[in-house]
């Protein structure tokens, strides 16, 4: 009876070794099966983030290439306003050299003109006064 009660609990004990073992085989396993699990999750996390921080750089620059593009904008609209004043200041000026010389032309022809007159009008008085005296 004895010896039957010694090899049932070394039956028992030999169950109970084999059944811690399959369940730290299975825990192990379990373990590993949550080990990649997490592995996975935080990859994909990971890449998560980093496409998160890749449009966020991309927004930025994009940003930035605007605010340039309108900055540039700017310089250029100033540029053309600019020289669009120059240009009027040039014409204006050259307008008034231009009258100026009129001006001076036709007085010049004004005087030549005068001076024609007066010398035909004193060959039609000199003939005036000849054919006078030859009367």
């Amino acid at each position: 009876h004895e010896r039957e009660h010694d090899r049932e609990i070394s039956e028992l004990a030999a169950k109970h070794s084999e059944e811690m073992e399959k369940l730290r085989a299975e825990l192990k396993e379990e373990h590993r099966h949550l080990l990649d699990e997490l592995r996975q999750q935080m990859e994909a996390t990971h890449r998560a983030e980093h496409e998160q921080a890749q449009l966020q750089s991309q927004t930025l620059h994009s940003l930035e290439l605007e605010a340039l593009r309108l900055t540039l904008n700017n310089m250029h609209t100033s540029q053309l306003e600019l020289t669009q004043s120059n240009l009027r200041k040039e014409k204006e000026t050259a307008l008034v050299e231009l009258r100026e010389m009129l001006n001076d032309k036709r007085a010049q022809e004004v005087a030549i003109l005068q001076s024609r007159h007066q010398l035909e009008w004193e060959k039609i008085k000199e003939q005036c006064l000849k054919e006078k005296e030859d009367l």
